[in-house]
């Protein structure tokens, strides 16, 4: 540490890294400090020299003599005073909650700008922006985001705000903190000074309008990187959507946390900030980077990393197909390595995609760690996973063996658990949320006579998506499953049939139904678009899907009905 001054007050300033390195400046929040950055920090110093202060009146830097002395002229004067005690050229600037409004602020004077390589913003748009949205934006939009500000009305109160402080706000914050984030409290945050803290920073709100400053013009040209914490109670989407007009170079990222995500997700903050400042210093960007660019026109799914199992055939081709067209980039994995082969090289030689061929039996636990450990080395955390592959044994279930029930529940349930672990798992620890999309059937709700074995496992992945769904939408993954009528793939010519040889029957049937793979993976698209639940597929998917939930008896009847009489 060591001390900077500013007029009358002394700056605490902390320095980590190799002073040679390109410099990132964190500015903290209200009623924070300087060590609600340590784990960001920790995990940025190794590739840049990271700068950190006290702001006036926190921590342990000093408060100024007269306490209306926090108008943005002064904290932007401590901005200054702090860039030439670095003594960089230029530096790439952080800011959260309040230090993003003095980011912001600092960007938009001429004098400081020249000096600010890049911002990234988490904790909302600028007073000069904020004050135009409030002047300009839908009343709905305006009262929506007031509301959410409440507090910034208490704090222009005299007296109760600094009794506040003195007695209940310090317990507030920490249970905010530990509840309300998920953020076990650790030493240095909250600081030993949150009290002190809290009512000196009291008169940011006092001294600079609550609501932002419409007059000033609004435009920067710093290169800025939007980091929208999804579950932020303070901030509203709308307001984060009007920063687009204002700034013409813009990158928005989401990450799923709340308020204080660089204590809650600091490997996803940190990972942000060290991809788009090294990408404004001259380093390629990165698939997340090109897909967050505000101003870019692009497919509904480009810059998507899509993992389609099963496709090399039937609806696993016709999915990764359809990612493709719409701009994805796809690895078709498939038991059979040739048909994956030739599933990734359709893709890029007639759609002029990108796709990779990879083979893997998703029921083998080795098999399955490793295939998700050589996608993500290769080519990152996907987006979307689409859990497709499957099997079939069609006869009674006293004429299932063992094996036949082993084989099924291998594939059908416990290939889509390990799809769904290894690269679930993986979208949590990135924190920019996913989609997992599990194919399912029409005997997820339907019992069968024929598909004892099948109907069991897909019932189960049923099941098991809905659990996944609700573990998993606190993280902005989403959770889809597919449930198909009678659709014409190969896969009654692919089964295995016990008791009876059904199959010229069955393949006759799926091939006379007329239902194309291609319309499924449709609903596949779209089930990820909307982050839908539960998507019935075609006639009878919808039917029976609809007759389970309103009369399961008549399933069961139907069930009796279907198929050949077993005889003794």
């Amino acid at each position: 540490m060591r001390w900077v001054e500013s007029g009358d007050v002394r700056l605490a300033l902390f320095e980590d890294g190799d002073p040679a390195h390109p410099t990132v400046l964190l500015l903290h929040g209200y009623p924070d400090t300087h060590r609600v950055w340590d784990e960001v920090a920790g995990l940025l110093r190794d590739r840049f020299h990271v700068v950190r202060y006290d702001v006036r009146g926190a921590g342990e830097s000093t408060a100024p003599r007269d306490r209306r002395a926090y108008a943005f002229d002064d904290l932007i004067a401590d901005l200054g005073a702090v860039l030439d005690a670095v003594g960089k050229p230029r530096v790439h600037l952080v800011g959260h909650d309040w230090g993003s409004l003095q980011g912001w602020e600092a960007i938009g004077r001429p004098d400081v700008r020249a000096r600010i390589a890049s911002f990234t913003s988490f904790g909302g748009p600028g007073p000069r922006q904020i004050g135009h949205f409030f002047m300009y934006g839908r009343p709905g939009e305006i009262a929506r985001q007031r509301a959410r500000a409440f507090y910034i009305g208490a704090f222009q109160l005299p007296v109760l705000p600094e009794l506040a402080w003195r007695s209940i706000m310090p317990r507030l914050v920490s249970r905010m903190l530990r509840l309300g984030e998920g953020v076990q409290l650790r030493p240095g945050h909250p600081a030993p000074t949150l009290a002190e803290d809290g009512r000196n920073g009291l008169w940011l709100y006092r001294r600079n309008n609550p609501f932002g400053e419409s007059g000033l013009d609004p435009r920067v040209d710093v290169p800025v990187q939007l980091i929208e914490p999804t579950r932020d109670p303070f901030v509203s989407p709308a307001l984060l959507d009007s920063l687009a007009m204002w700034v013409p170079v813009l990158w928005r990222r989401k990450v799923a946390a709340g308020h204080w995500a660089q204590r809650s997700r600091p490997e996803a903050v940190a990972g942000m900030i060290a991809e788009f400042a090294a990408h404004v210093d001259g380093a390629p960007a990165g698939r997340g980077l090109r897909r967050a660019r505000a101003d870019e026109e692009r497919k509904a799914f480009g810059d998507r990393l899509v993992v389609v199992t099963g496709a090399g055939s039937g609806i696993g081709l016709a999915t990764a197909r359809a990612f493709a067209a719409h701009g994805a980039e796809v690895v078709c994995a498939d038991l059979d390595p040739d048909a994956a082969a030739r599933a990734a090289g359709g893709i890029v030689k007639e759609l002029g995609g990108t796709a990779h061929a990879a083979q893997v039996d998703v029921g083998k636990l080795d098999q399955m760690e490793d295939f998700s450990r050589n996608i993500i080395l290769q080519y990152g955390v996907p987006d979307i996973v689409v859990n497709n592959a499957g099997i079939a044994v069609v006869g009674s279930f006293l004429d299932h063996t063992v094996d036949d029930w082993r084989a099924t529940l291998d594939v059908n349930l416990w290939g889509i658990i390990h799809g769904c672990r290894l690269f679930g798992a993986a979208m949590v620890e990135r924190g920019e949320g996913g989609h997992i999309v599990n194919v399912a059937s029409l005997a997820a709700f339907a019992p069968s006579r024929l598909l004892p074995a099948y109907s069991v496992s897909k019932a189960a992945v049923k099941m098991l998506s809905d659990c996944l769904r609700a573990e998993l939408a606190g993280q902005g993954i989403g959770v889809s499953v597919i449930c198909p009528g009678f659709v014409s793939t190969a896969i009654a010519g692919n089964s295995t049939y016990v008791g009876g040889d059904l199959r010229e029957r069955a393949v006759r049937g799926l091939a006379g139904r007329g239902y194309p793979p291609e319309r499924v993976a449709a609903h596949i698209l779209r089930a990820v678009h909307r982050n839908q639940a539960v998507v019935p597929v075609n006639l009878e998917g919808k039917i029976g899907y609809a007759l389970s939930r309103i009369s399961p008896a008549a399933m069961r009847r139907v069930a009796r009905w279907a198929g050949p009489v077993r005889n003794p």
